[in-house]
């Protein structure tokens, strides 16, 4: 079983390279839930996620035989970039092999860090099986990303680091993907606060450790669907289920909606740049995926900011409809002059923005003397975005609402 020692001798290794990064209190998130939250920013840690904690622990424990043959390892991309920078601070030969839909950010970052990248397999695990190949063909030492116990000790300095700066904390709450994270940041706090709560949480597609906790026995997924990349693991590791069946209170999902209002909200309300797999402790927290009471110090765990900015459109998309702020309707017009005009007339003195406007009247879904008109409006808030609705229905059009 991982110990306190353990992770307190990864510290020693772990300093120098991965960066002592901030926690703050949130009055924002505060004032929004009632509780007393702090936003643990790993996002600004070396490479953009903990995973070069781990990474470098781990490289440190290599023989001289090890060093000099290399390493490899499977990623989605944060533990990429960190096994890729701590192999070359230590001068070690590093491969690592990525799923082939891996965000194209994360697959440069981890070339431009040294490392060698090959793109085998549609998610994790098929990428895994590739470096598992390489790993008995070229004799490399496999670095895994979770399931081994000095990753699982250096990932827990985070959790060092989280009681030094907030020894008054009630509840930590934690992203899970393989759960070599919880498992090290579980240890940490509960070894030096014993009352203090642990809470994990994964993405509702990609829900494993519920499912193996209450199955006593690690669960393996059929396929997992998140916009969360950084966690969409089919299982989580045998050594971290271990731990977190000792340490862990409780795990709970949230569902990539929950994930993508709270990326927009970081954004927007904390000025930070966080991944949906980085923000899921958060968006557990404004949901109420777990209970807490009012003025409970509750530390989120902020654990990657390794976003693609293709899909960083899409999420903020998707966390301005959770707020209201973006609606897209479709509205059936009569076909005849005018009809665009006025409908953009009522949209008009509502006070909302237009996006987009795409009008269609050869549809076979139209009919002949009818054209469908689709838009893309900026709204104030969800009262605001029902308001125009129904202020266009009462004018006698047919809206649907789409988003």
């Amino acid at each position: 079983m991982l110990s306190l020692s353990d992770i307190r001798a990864a510290r020693d290794r772990v300093d120098g390279v991965a960066r002592h990064t901030p926690l703050e209190r949130s009055r924002t998130f505060s004032e929004m839930t009632g509780a007393d939250v702090h936003l643990k920013l790993e996002t600004f840690q070396r490479t953009g996620a903990f995973k070069i904690r781990g990474a470098t622990n781990r490289i440190g424990t290599l023989s001289a035989a090890a060093r000099e043959a290399g390493v490899v390892t499977a990623s989605a991309g944060n533990h990429a970039q960190g096994v890729a920078l701590a192999a070359e601070r230590a001068g070690v030969d590093a491969t690592v092999v990525m799923p082939k839909f891996a965000p194209v950010s994360k697959v440069k970052a981890t070339r431009g860090y040294g490392a060698t990248v090959r793109l085998e397999g549609v998610d994790y695990d098929e990428a895994q099986a590739v470096a598992h190949e390489l790993e008995r063909a070229e004799g490399l030492t496999y670095v895994h990303a979770f399931d081994d116990p000095a990753v699982m000790a250096g990932q827990g300095t985070l959790g060092l680091e989280i009681v030094d700066d907030c020894p008054a904390l009630d509840t930590v709450v934690v992203p899970i993907g393989g759960g070599g994270l919880i498992a090290g940041v579980a240890v940490a706090v509960k070894s030096q606060l014993p009352d203090a709560r642990v809470v994990g949480v994964q993405a509702a597609g990609a829900a494993s450790a519920a499912a193996s906790l209450a199955a006593d026995e690690r669960v393996e997924l059929d396929r997992v669907d998140t916009i969360a990349d950084g966690i969409a693991t089919r299982s989580v590791g045998e050594r971290p289920l271990a731990v977190m069946r000792e340490y862990v209170d409780e795990v709970v999902t949230v569902d990539d909606r929950e994930i993508a209002l709270a990326v927009t909200l970081l954004l927007e309300r904390a000025k930070t740049l966080v991944e949906g797999a980085g923000a899921v402790a958060l968006a557990a927290t404004l949901s109420e995926a777990f209970s807490y009471d009012d003025d409970e110090t509750v530390v989120a765990a902020l654990c990657g900011g390794n976003v693609d900015l293709n899909r960083l459109a899409t999420i903020v998309r998707r966390g301005l409809v959770q707020l209201g702020r973006y609606r897209k309707i479709t509205v059936g017009l009569k076909d005849r002059p005018g009809e665009l005009e006025r409908v953009a007339g009522i949209v008009a003195r509502a006070g909302a923005n237009v996006y987009a406007v795409h009008h269609d009247r050869t549809s076979r879904d139209v009919a002949v003397n009818a054209a469908e008109l689709e838009l893309e409006l900026e709204t104030n808030d969800a009262d605001h975005a029902a308001s125009i609705v129904a202020d266009l229905e009462a004018d006698g059009y047919d809206v649907d609402v789409l988003s």
